[in-house]
């Protein structure tokens, strides 16, 4: 069992920049494959950004612009957002599983077993 917890979620002005944490505890919390969701207002939940073994995966709509990174003495996966913009907007989730069949389908919500709670980010024009 896995429990993700969230935080970092704020409001912005374009072109600003925020960290989220998302802190993982468990029995299965070892070498954990994290991947970052975020949900728009009425639109479904979409992969952003991942890592597994210090490899990193990112959606075109965030590479270049947000970093995600792992401090395995802490247990967290953090996601960095600079240059943000009002797209970027919507509550951003972080997911975790140990098996490595998810890694190659890091953006898809439904190879996720484990969730956080959620974070909102609002970035204003």
């Amino acid at each position: 069992q896995v429990s993700l917890v969230e935080s970092g979620g704020d409001s912005v002005q374009t072109g600003g920049s925020l960290t989220l944490a998302c802190v993982g505890s468990g029995s299965s919390w070892l070498r954990p494959i994290v991947s970052w969701f975020r949900q728009a207002p009425g639109k479904e939940r979409e992969g952003i950004a991942a890592i597994y073994n210090g490899d990193t995966r990112y959606d075109a709509a965030v590479q270049g612009r947000f970093t995600i990174s792992q401090d395995n003495t802490k247990n967290t996966v953090s996601l960095h957002l600079n240059n943000l913009k009002p797209e970027d907007t919507g509550m951003y989730y972080c997911a975790a599983d140990s098996r490595l069949s998810t890694w190659y389908l890091w953006y898809r919500p439904e190879g996720f077993p484990y969730w956080g709670q959620g974070t909102q980010v609002i970035v204003s024009s």
